[in-house]
């Protein structure tokens, strides 16, 4: 280096800095400050590996790291909604379809069709609209995937309306909520309606929400991000303060999300659990169809100004695959069948089969498009299988495409009465329907539940 300049060599000039550092100094102000940062050793954060800190700032950091853990909102309660709690219940790990043989998949399916056996396997069509939607469903900005989604979203708002659902006094709770899109659409159906509120349930942080563009005195949005497994509904101060029968809706709502919110809305929230510690209201038998969640007369005349039954349920199935014996809500059902844990987790690995047969189809007309759809909508998860899901079963040489399509729906319909049955235990008139058509989505059934009653207030 020159006498007096800057010690630092430049690189990308192939020579010594030329400025003059400040007295006693090797380095200029920058490549002081550049070289003491070389020399600094930086760690992962412990408390996300992801991302790293120096070392000599840990501290500092961890008191305004974004992973660090933030304080709990009242209305989470611990594994309130997570349902099973008995741990000799819980399956061991199971092998892959793929690694079965020919005979263990055969007495797999025997079992499958023989507990189908008495369902009802043609889901009535159910395939409505609504006037709120039109000028959307009529812009012919929208492109492919837009005009699909909002074709189920008309659809389940015409099923919220003829259940009689769509109505001032109500608080709608969208559950996997994401931009918030299906509460946005009732909303708009309710324009005129008084004090409706929306609670729109996330786990994870969400960009471009649409809700946040809604302001209106007697109609407010409000985000709950927590998982819905530690949701208490009693607890949210909103409900507590207004009181409104609550609608849960979901589009999409992915796997054991689903068995998860049914928990929420029928048990922890129906039965006014008190406590953080108290457990979920107790099962009962299939033969106790009558029966309503609150069997104590005393407690329910104590707790009926304080909690009204959930006014319906209507719920967009989506993701079986990543269903959940431990969450599942029709474990009872599956029992009194005759089935359980292991066989549970491979009928659900082959629900995938109904939507995967149809991909190979699907694939070859328009590759580009289903890349589209994953990217500007993740709503949508019916292309979320992996490879072996998909197709390491076709190298056995077992079964076609068809058959397998025709196996994996068998499975997801299975999963589904077992919903309707748990539903229909706790006094909710439950019902499955297609409410779109396959060609919008193969995800297409929906879930609708309304009180009998014996729960209605009176």
């Amino acid at each position: 280096p020159i006498p007096g300049r800057c010690s630092y060599f430049v690189e990308r000039k192939k020579r010594f800095c030329k400025m003059i550092p400040a007295p006693g100094k090797r380095f200029c102000g920058e490549h002081g400050q550049q070289e003491e940062e070389n020399e600094r050793k930086r760690i992962p954060c412990p408390l996300d590996p992801k991302h790293t800190v120096y070392e000599d700032q840990l501290q500092k950091h961890l008191k305004k790291c974004n992973s660090r853990e933030k304080p709990k909102p009242v209305y989470f309660v611990q594994d309130i909604n997570a349902g099973l709690k008995d741990v000799s219940e819980i399956p061991e790990k199971q092998v892959p379809i793929s690694s079965l043989s020919k005979e263990e998949l055969q007495n797999l399916i025997i079992k499958l069709k023989k507990a189908c056996n008495g369902l009802e396997l043609c889901l009535k069509d159910q395939i409505l609209s609504h006037q709120a939607l039109q000028e959307a469903l009529n812009d012919p900005k929208n492109g492919e995937s837009a005009f699909k989604h909002l074709k189920q979203q008309a659809s389940i708002l015409g099923n919220l309306e003829k259940l009689h659902l769509l109505g001032p006094g109500r608080c709608f709770v969208e559950f996997g909520a994401g931009r918030g899109k299906l509460s946005h659409w009732v909303y708009a159906a309710l324009q005129s309606a008084e004090n409706v509120q929306f609670l729109l349930v996330e786990r994870a942080t969400t960009r471009f929400k649409i809700d946040g563009k809604h302001k209106r005195k007697d109609s407010v949005f409000e985000r709950l991000q927590v998982d819905i497994q530690h949701l208490c509904l009693k607890k949210v101060p909103v409900l507590e303060k207004k009181k409104l029968p609550v609608v849960g809706i979901g589009k999409h709502l992915c796997g054991a999300a689903t068995d998860l919110a049914l928990r929420c809305l029928v048990e922890s929230y129906t039965t006014c659990c008190d406590g953080e510690n108290e457990e979920p209201a107790p099962k009962r038998s299939r033969n106790d169809k009558t029966e309503v969640a609150s069997n104590n007369s005393d407690d329910n005349e104590h707790n009926k100004e304080d909690c009204k039954p959930v006014a319906g349920i209507v719920i967009a199935l989506c993701c079986h695959h990543k269903c959940d014996w431990t969450h599942y809500v029709g474990r009872e059902f599956f029992k009194s069948l005759g089935l359980g844990p292991v066989e549970f987790h491979y009928f659900q690995r082959m629900s995938s089969w109904a939507t995967c047969g149809m991909r190979e189809i699907t694939a070859k007309v328009s590759t580009s498009q289903e890349s589209e759809d994953q990217t500007n909508d993740t709503e949508e998860h019916e292309q979320t299988f992996s490879k072996t899901e998909s197709g390491a079963d076709t190298s056995q040489g077992i079964l076609s495409v068809e058959e397998r399509k025709e196996i994996g729906c068998l499975c997801k319909l299975l999963i589904d009465y077992g919903r309707i049955e748990y539903l229909q235990q706790r006094g909710y008139k439950a019902a499955l329907q297609y409410y779109t058509e396959s060609a919008v989505s193969l995800e297409n059934v929906l879930l609708t539940a309304v009180p009998s009653p014996a729960l209605l207030p009176e």
